[in-house]
């Protein structure tokens, strides 16, 4: 984040501005790299990458086959049915 931000020679309050973002959350994430979803997004957006943000979950992820087939069966569903048991 902070590399893009110095290419649109930003400075962290100037980011902060067209974000809505903090000025010290934005320090915090570029040095400890932590940060809530909607701050990342919020920054993201500012800095031109809304486009790149929104494609990340639109398809989805698969590895076999199977897999595919039940992402496609399950597409309309509104609630999950398994528990995760990591």
């Amino acid at each position: 984040m902070q590399k893009r931000r110095l290419e649109k020679n930003l400075s962290r309050e100037a980011l902060s501005q067209l974000s809505g973002v903090p000025a010290p959350t934005i320090a915090k994430f570029e040095q400890k790299y932590t940060i809530s979803l909607a701050s990342f997004v919020a920054l993201a957006k500012a800095l031109g990458y809304a486009k790149e943000i929104k494609a990340l979950l639109s398809e989805p992820q698969y590895s076999t086959m199977e897999e595919l087939e039940n992402i496609n069966k399950n597409k309309n569903r509104k609630r999950g049915r398994y528990e995760w048991k990591g």
